[in-house]
Formats: C-alpha cells, structure tokens, sequence
C-alpha cells in the first residue's frame, strides 16, 4: 500500500516478548531507542511505522497507511468508533507554496491569490517553502468538510508571488492578471472566504459511508442530473443572453 503511493520502503518496529524486531534495529543506537521510546510510548505488542522522504510525501504516506488500519481495524471488530461524537478541527498554516520536484518549479499548495502569513512574508524570496499560507480547513471526524483562504489584496505582494514565486513571464501575467494588478494599487480591502460541503455534513450526521446516498441532484456516471436534466441544448437567445458566440470549424 505505502509503496503504491510512492514510498520507496515501509520500515516498522514490532514489539514482541519485551524484543524490538524489525530489519534496521541494528541503526539505532540505545539512546535513540531510548527517546523513541519514551516519545511514543511504546509499549509491548505496539507495532511503529516510519516513513523516511520530503515532509510533504512522508505525511502522504503515514496518513494513508493510518487511515488504511483504522478501517482494517474497525473491520475486524478491534476498533469501536462513536458514531454520534463529533470532533471538529480546524487545519491550519498550510504551506503558502510546494516544490515540484519533477517541474523543477514551486507551485501554488492553494490557488496563487491565496495571502501568505503577514510575519513570513521576508521569506517569500530567500525561503519560499517556509511561508505559511492563510489557507485554512474545517474537518469533522477525520473528513474535510470546508476550506477557504484569505486572499491577497496588495498589488505588490502578487506580483512578487507571479514573479518571484511561481515565474509566470511578464506576458502571461499583464495579459491574465493585469487587471487585477492594476485594481490592487487603488486600494481593496482583505478579503477571503470558505466553502462548505452541506452533503458531506448530512452524511455523517446520518451515519451515511458516501454522499452519493443523501445528495440532493445525484450524478450519473456520465455526470448527468436526471432531476433538473442537465446538461441540455440551449437555443440561440440564451447563447445571445450571456453574450456567448458559437464559432465554426
């Protein structure tokens, strides 16, 4: 599983009869076990799985293998989960960028208008990757149920972030975002929002494993709505309505 979403190994430590068994014990030293021990609080029968990447891919990978035994668990009955608690989280400090190791590029972890934290701001040239973002997401019992962002309201700090950050060309940022630039230096005020997913919230307060069971336009495979029949044809006028040209091969 872990090496199905990119790891290139899995290594474990399993507790047994008092003895740590696992292929890379022989590393650690008695003062590292020491502090993992204590640090996690191992106890016989626990089993600890590592994950040794970029921050970014090791919190992949240990995420989903967490939630992959949670369900195993759950499965085999040595897990009881209280359906009617709900824990609410906000998840917050999100990276403001992510380096693509492939693209050689940092890239936008929200979308690029999203307003970096105020004291990380001098770090946007030196140490992109440090910034925080004022990104944000509200979780319920382990599944996202909103997200949102303060955006960027100053003309300066997203050019630097076009520029400097994401190096998007002089042409591609007056011909996409110029006008929003130009907006900026007569001054707009901060602003920012959330979206929050109504049917994942019926869901859980349901007891419901999917969406698809309480949405209230369901898709089709093909993404059709039966209830409103959607998509359709529209005529001429309505193309006209919203100022929208059909041109010919």
């Amino acid at each position: 599983e872990a090496k199905l979403i990119g790891a290139k190994g899995f290594p474990y430590i399993k507790i047994k009869n008092g003895e740590w068994k696992s292929p890379f014990v022989k590393f650690l030293s008695e003062k590292e076990r020491a502090a993992l021990t204590e640090g996690l609080n191992i106890e016989e029968g626990d089993i600890v799985f590592f994950s040794a990447d970029d921050w970014q891919r090791a919190c992949l990978i240990l995420g989903h293998i967490r939630i992959l035994i949670a369900s195993l668990l759950k499965r085999n009955n040595n897990l009881k989960i209280n359906t009617k608690k709900y824990n609410f989280l906000w998840i917050t400090e999100f990276p403001l960028v992510i380096f693509n190791k492939e693209k050689n590029i940092y890239e936008s972890a929200h979308h690029p208008f999203t307003a970096p934290i105020e004291e990380d701001i001098h770090l946007l040239k030196s140490y992109p990757a440090k910034v925080r973002g004022q990104h944000y997401d509200i979780v319920l019992n382990g599944i996202e149920l909103g997200g949102g962002s303060i955006r960027i309201h100053k003309s300066n700090i997203q050019e630097k972030i076009f520029k400097d950050i994401l190096k998007l060309s002089n042409k591609i940022i007056k011909n996409k975002f110029g006008y929003m630039l130009e907006a900026f230096k007569y001054g707009a005020p901060p602003h920012g929002g959330i979206a929050l997913g109504f049917d994942r919230l019926i869901a859980i307060l349901s007891n419901q494993s999917s969406v698809r069971n309480v949405i209230a336009f369901p898709k089709t495979q093909k993404g059709q709505d039966l209830m409103s029949n959607s998509p359709s044809s529209v005529n001429l006028r309505q193309l006209q309505e919203v100022n929208i040209k059909i041109l010919d091969n």
